[in-house]
């Protein structure tokens, strides 16, 4: 590999010839061989977001040459386009803050605003990372606006779309699923009748609140810490800087950002990112019931519940031929597992901040995208590969409630309590129904009878 040579305010530094990345950005790599794993793609996009609003946002105060300010808008461009992402290489697990961070994107960006110029890489003229692409920031300002832009971004465009598509097609089977009645199950054990379509129902409801939830949440996002420089003074800012380079962000991601109106309480807290993954939690909480639901339902094909079929999307053994595996409700496990572990890190790193500053912001970022992205993922593919294509088992359904001795809870208000737990242990013990226990003791008559020990009615209250 060929090298060229940089200085940085510690001296010289090797920088492979070709990169776009500078000096500050190699001593990371070389300090921080941790993980192999960097920050995402969408966390990319949100700082050459930042890095072109701010070149705007100055270049209106009078502070950035237009020529410079040009360049630098061009080279952002083209970083939020896709482009030179193999020049982001710092690891998750780096510096505190992510100064590295900040600094990889400032000099890819000088660079190529350089190149556009005329210049060569790692000459650092005319443009500058720190002085120009850098102007009016700091680490610690950026890298929190960051965090707040990828992940609103995220929630918007893939989660909550996605949320809603899985609320919709759950109504749609519940719609389906109304006529059908089956046993309720408590303690895993029977309980009174319920129709399929009010558990699936059940589900839709906590995939809407879950929307309206992470909606409310993910507002706090909208309240930026851009401006605050490096402590919350917005030291070395131009006059009208939070207002400016809010509105080109604004303008440039359709969303309505604003600088925060405390900016020492934005830049020392991570309360919003908090508030946000909690929400998440929650709905990796429902969705791992609803998975865990399915799998059971689903369970047999011979010796499980049987209730419902799910897709068959591959097989399921590399041994037992023929065995279909619920996989879709298995991957969104795995999903909710991971999610919460990654509010955990979220909630612990939020938690480490001191005074003016939390230094954790890149394990914050990484985790918080992650979950995001794993959530909107899994939910996608449940939703198309396994909820939109399961089938009722009507007749096992109907079989399981008729058979079920809690249908005796319905005797309670003819013949008591006590006398009804009788009822249902003798029909346990001789393997018959509540219906055709009642009716050959002529404990009711049979049309009573089957007017109480109507299922259907019995799924309706009263």
């Amino acid at each position: 590999m060929e090298f060229r040579i940089e200085k940085d305010t510690l001296g010289e530094v090797k920088v492979p010839a070709n990169a776009y990345y500078g000096a500050q950005t190699r001593r990371a790599v070389e300090n921080f061989t941790v993980s192999g794993m960097t920050l995402q793609p969408q966390f990319v996009l949100a700082q050459a977001i930042i890095k072109r609003s701010a070149a705007l946002a100055n270049s209106d105060a009078g502070w950035l040459d237009k020529e410079l300010k040009d360049a630098i808008v061009q080279a952002a461009d083209e970083v939020i386009e896709g482009k030179h992402a193999s020049q982001f290489v710092v690891d998750i697990y780096q510096a505190g803050a992510g100064t590295s961070q900040n600094m990889n994107v400032n000099e890819v960006i000088a660079n190529r605003a350089n190149e556009i110029l005329g210049g060569k890489l790692g000459d650092n003229q005319p443009v500058n990372p720190n002085d120009h692409v850098n102007m009016g920031q700091s680490t610690n300002d950026t890298i929190h606006t960051a965090i707040h832009i990828a992940a609103y971004m995220e929630i918007a465009d893939k989660l909550l779309p996605a949320v809603k598509n899985l609320q919709k097609a759950l109504e749609q089977k519940s719609a389906e699923f109304d006529h059908v009645l089956k046993t309720g199950r408590t303690h895993l054990q029977d309980a009174v009748p319920v129709r399929l379509g009010q558990e699936f129902g059940a589900y839709a409801t906590m995939m809407r609140k879950d929307h309206a939830r992470i909606a409310h949440a993910a507002e706090g996002l909208l309240e930026l810490a851009i401006g605050g420089s490096a402590v919350g003074t917005g030291l070395n800012t131009s006059p009208d800087y939070k207002k400016n380079i809010t509105h080109h962000i604004s303008e440039l991601t359709g969303h309505k950002f604003t600088a925060a109106k405390d900016m020492f309480e934005a830049m020392m807290s991570f309360d919003s990112v908090v508030e946000l993954s909690g929400a998440l939690r929650v709905l990796a909480t429902g969705l791992k019931k609803i998975a865990d639901d399915f799998r059971l339902l689903s369970s047999g094909p011979r010796t499980g519940l049987g209730e419902i079929t799910l897709p068959a999307v591959q097989p399921g053994s590399s041994i037992m031929p023929g065995k279909i595996n619920p996989v879709l409700p298995e991957m969104l496990n795995m999903v909710s597992y991971q999610v919460m572990g990654n509010d955990t890190t979220i909630v612990n790193a939020a938690q480490g901040g001191q005074l003016e500053l939390n230094v954790m912001m890149p394990v914050i970022a990484f985790n918080l995208i992650h979950e995001i992205r794993v959530l909107a993922g899994g939910m996608d593919n449940f939703t198309e590969r396994c909820v939109r294509g399961i089938v009722a088992n009507e007749d096992i359904c109907l079989a399981y409630a008729e058979k079920s001795p809690a249908l005796a809870t319905a005797l309670n208000p003819s013949i008591g309590y006590y006398k009804a737990a009788e009822i249902a242990k003798e029909a346990l013990a001789k393997d018959v129904t509540i219906r055709e226990l009642v009716k050959s003791k002529k404990i009711l008559d049979e049309a009573k009878a089957d007017e109480v020990l109507d299922i259907r009615r019995m799924t309706e209250g009263g």
